[in-house]
Protein backbone atom coordinates (compact mmCIF):
# COMPACT_ATOMS: atom_id res chain seq x y z
CA UNK A 1 0.00 0.00 0.00
CA UNK A 2 3.23 2.13 0.77
CA UNK A 3 4.00 1.90 -2.80
CA UNK A 4 0.70 3.84 -3.86
CA UNK A 5 1.38 6.79 -2.05
CA UNK A 6 4.76 7.29 -3.90
CA UNK A 7 4.94 9.99 -6.32
CA UNK A 8 6.43 7.60 -9.43
CA UNK A 9 3.35 5.33 -8.99
CA UNK A 10 1.11 8.90 -9.13
CA UNK A 11 3.13 10.15 -12.29
CA UNK A 12 2.81 6.71 -13.79
CA UNK A 13 -0.74 6.54 -13.83
CA UNK A 14 -0.83 10.42 -14.71
CA UNK A 15 1.20 9.41 -17.46
CA UNK A 16 -1.50 6.80 -18.96
CA UNK A 17 -3.79 8.80 -18.15
CA UNK A 18 -2.90 11.81 -20.40
CA UNK A 19 -2.13 8.99 -23.11
CA UNK A 20 -5.43 7.80 -23.04
CA UNK A 21 -6.58 11.05 -23.30
CA UNK A 22 -4.99 11.44 -26.42
CA UNK A 23 -5.23 8.41 -27.62
CA UNK A 24 -9.18 8.25 -27.05
CA UNK A 25 -9.50 12.14 -28.48
CA UNK A 26 -7.86 10.91 -31.88
CA UNK A 27 -10.03 7.84 -31.70
CA UNK A 28 -13.43 10.14 -31.33
CA UNK A 29 -12.37 12.39 -34.04
CA UNK A 30 -11.26 9.81 -36.32
CA UNK A 31 -14.88 7.76 -36.13
CA UNK A 32 -16.31 11.44 -37.08
CA UNK A 33 -14.13 11.77 -39.83
CA UNK A 34 -14.55 8.84 -41.24
CA UNK A 35 -18.69 9.20 -40.89
CA UNK A 36 -18.19 12.27 -42.83
CA UNK A 37 -15.83 10.31 -46.23
CA UNK A 38 -12.76 12.08 -45.15
CA UNK A 39 -10.23 9.51 -45.40
CA UNK A 40 -7.02 11.39 -45.47
CA UNK A 41 -7.80 12.99 -42.25
CA UNK A 42 -9.31 9.36 -40.98
CA UNK A 43 -5.58 7.86 -41.52
CA UNK A 44 -3.77 10.04 -39.97
CA UNK A 45 -6.05 10.20 -36.89
CA UNK A 46 -5.91 6.86 -37.55
CA UNK A 47 -2.24 6.19 -37.29
CA UNK A 48 -1.63 8.69 -34.53
CA UNK A 49 -4.15 7.11 -31.93
CA UNK A 50 -3.23 3.75 -32.88
CA UNK A 51 0.56 4.67 -31.96
CA UNK A 52 -0.05 6.31 -28.55
CA UNK A 53 -2.72 3.40 -27.33
CA UNK A 54 0.04 0.97 -27.93
CA UNK A 55 2.13 2.92 -25.53
CA UNK A 56 -0.72 2.92 -22.84
CA UNK A 57 -1.17 0.14 -22.77
CA UNK A 58 2.07 -1.46 -23.05
CA UNK A 59 2.59 1.02 -19.62
CA UNK A 60 -0.27 -0.61 -18.11
CA UNK A 61 0.37 -4.54 -18.68
CA UNK A 62 4.08 -3.63 -17.88
CA UNK A 63 3.25 -2.21 -14.25
CA UNK A 64 0.26 -4.19 -13.57
CA UNK A 65 1.36 -4.02 -9.89
CA UNK A 66 0.45 -0.53 -9.97
CA UNK A 67 -3.76 -0.32 -9.70
CA UNK A 68 -3.65 3.68 -10.34
CA UNK A 69 -2.52 2.89 -13.68
CA UNK A 70 -5.15 1.03 -14.49
CA UNK A 71 -7.36 4.04 -12.77
CA UNK A 72 -5.56 6.26 -15.01
CA UNK A 73 -6.04 4.28 -18.14
CA UNK A 74 -9.81 4.03 -17.55
CA UNK A 75 -10.29 7.95 -16.47
CA UNK A 76 -8.23 8.68 -19.56
CA UNK A 77 -10.67 6.66 -21.79
CA UNK A 78 -13.70 8.27 -20.73
CA UNK A 79 -12.52 11.47 -20.69
CA UNK A 80 -10.60 11.41 -24.33
CA UNK A 81 -14.03 10.20 -25.44
CA UNK A 82 -15.49 13.56 -23.92
CA UNK A 83 -12.76 16.15 -24.85
CA UNK A 84 -12.65 14.66 -28.60
CA UNK A 85 -16.64 15.32 -28.84
CA UNK A 86 -16.11 18.75 -27.52
CA UNK A 87 -13.01 19.12 -30.08
CA UNK A 88 -15.58 18.05 -33.05
CA UNK A 89 -18.12 20.30 -31.77
CA UNK A 90 -16.18 23.27 -32.00
CA UNK A 91 -14.29 22.32 -35.56
CA UNK A 92 -17.89 21.60 -36.73
CA UNK A 93 -17.23 19.58 -39.57
CA UNK A 94 -19.36 18.42 -41.85
CA UNK A 95 -22.91 19.29 -43.54
CA UNK A 96 -26.01 19.61 -41.66
CA UNK A 97 -29.53 19.07 -43.16
CA UNK A 98 -32.37 20.98 -41.24
CA UNK A 99 -36.15 20.21 -41.49
CA UNK A 100 -38.21 23.09 -40.81
CA UNK A 101 -41.63 22.71 -40.15
CA UNK A 102 -43.77 25.92 -40.45
CA UNK A 103 -47.80 26.06 -40.04
CA UNK A 104 -48.32 29.74 -41.16
CA UNK A 105 -44.62 31.23 -42.20
CA UNK A 106 -42.65 28.30 -44.09
CA UNK A 107 -42.70 31.21 -47.22
CA UNK A 108 -41.36 33.89 -44.63
CA UNK A 109 -39.22 31.82 -43.56
CA UNK A 110 -37.42 30.83 -46.50
CA UNK A 111 -37.56 34.13 -48.09
CA UNK A 112 -35.62 35.48 -44.98
CA UNK A 113 -33.15 32.39 -45.18
CA UNK A 114 -32.39 32.99 -49.12
CA UNK A 115 -31.82 37.20 -48.27
CA UNK A 116 -29.39 35.73 -45.39
CA UNK A 117 -27.58 33.53 -48.21
CA UNK A 118 -29.35 30.34 -47.68
CA UNK A 119 -30.24 27.80 -50.00
CA UNK A 120 -34.08 26.60 -49.33
CA UNK A 121 -36.33 23.81 -50.77
CA UNK A 122 -39.68 24.69 -49.63
CA UNK A 123 -42.41 21.52 -49.72
CA UNK A 124 -46.26 21.94 -49.14
CA UNK A 125 -46.84 19.44 -47.04
CA UNK A 126 -49.99 17.66 -45.08
CA UNK A 127 -49.79 18.05 -40.78
CA UNK A 128 -51.67 16.69 -37.95
CA UNK A 129 -53.85 19.75 -38.43
CA UNK A 130 -53.76 20.58 -41.77
CA UNK A 131 -51.17 21.96 -44.54
CA UNK A 132 -47.77 23.08 -43.46
CA UNK A 133 -44.59 24.14 -45.45
CA UNK A 134 -41.89 21.86 -45.16
CA UNK A 135 -38.69 23.40 -45.69
CA UNK A 136 -35.11 21.75 -46.53
CA UNK A 137 -32.10 23.70 -45.63
CA UNK A 138 -28.73 22.16 -46.29
CA UNK A 139 -26.15 24.16 -44.32
CA UNK A 140 -22.35 23.70 -43.32
CA UNK A 141 -22.62 22.45 -39.57
CA UNK A 142 -20.60 25.65 -37.98
CA UNK A 143 -23.73 27.59 -39.17
CA UNK A 144 -26.72 25.82 -37.85
CA UNK A 145 -27.07 27.97 -34.69
CA UNK A 146 -27.16 30.74 -37.05
CA UNK A 147 -29.89 29.23 -39.24
CA UNK A 148 -31.95 28.35 -36.11
CA UNK A 149 -31.55 32.05 -34.89
CA UNK A 150 -33.14 33.58 -38.07
CA UNK A 151 -36.14 30.89 -37.94
CA UNK A 152 -37.05 32.00 -34.39
CA UNK A 153 -36.67 35.09 -35.15
CA UNK A 154 -39.38 34.15 -37.83
CA UNK A 155 -41.57 31.83 -36.36
CA UNK A 156 -41.01 30.81 -32.31
CA UNK A 157 -43.27 27.71 -33.01
CA UNK A 158 -41.43 26.21 -36.04
CA UNK A 159 -40.22 22.88 -35.54
CA UNK A 160 -36.41 21.81 -36.80
CA UNK A 161 -34.63 18.86 -36.79
CA UNK A 162 -31.35 18.30 -38.23
CA UNK A 163 -29.71 15.32 -39.67
CA UNK A 164 -26.18 14.41 -40.99
CA UNK A 165 -25.53 14.03 -44.15
CA UNK A 166 -22.82 13.75 -46.89
CA UNK A 167 -23.04 15.63 -49.92
CA UNK A 168 -22.79 12.98 -52.59
CA UNK A 169 -22.97 16.08 -55.73
CA UNK A 170 -22.57 19.56 -55.22
CA UNK A 171 -25.25 22.04 -55.46
CA UNK A 172 -25.84 25.02 -53.92
CA UNK A 173 -23.75 24.74 -50.64
CA UNK A 174 -22.70 28.27 -48.55
CA UNK A 175 -19.43 28.45 -47.91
Amino acid sequence: MEFLLSPQAWLSALLIFSLRVVDMTFDTLRVLVVMRGQKKIAWVFGFIQSLVFVVAIGSVLSQMDNPLNVVGYAAGFATGNVLGMWIEEKLAIGHILLNITSPRLGTAISEHLRSNGYAVTEIPARGKDGMVTLLNVSVLRKNVTAVQKLVKDMDPEAFITAEDVRPLRRGFWRA
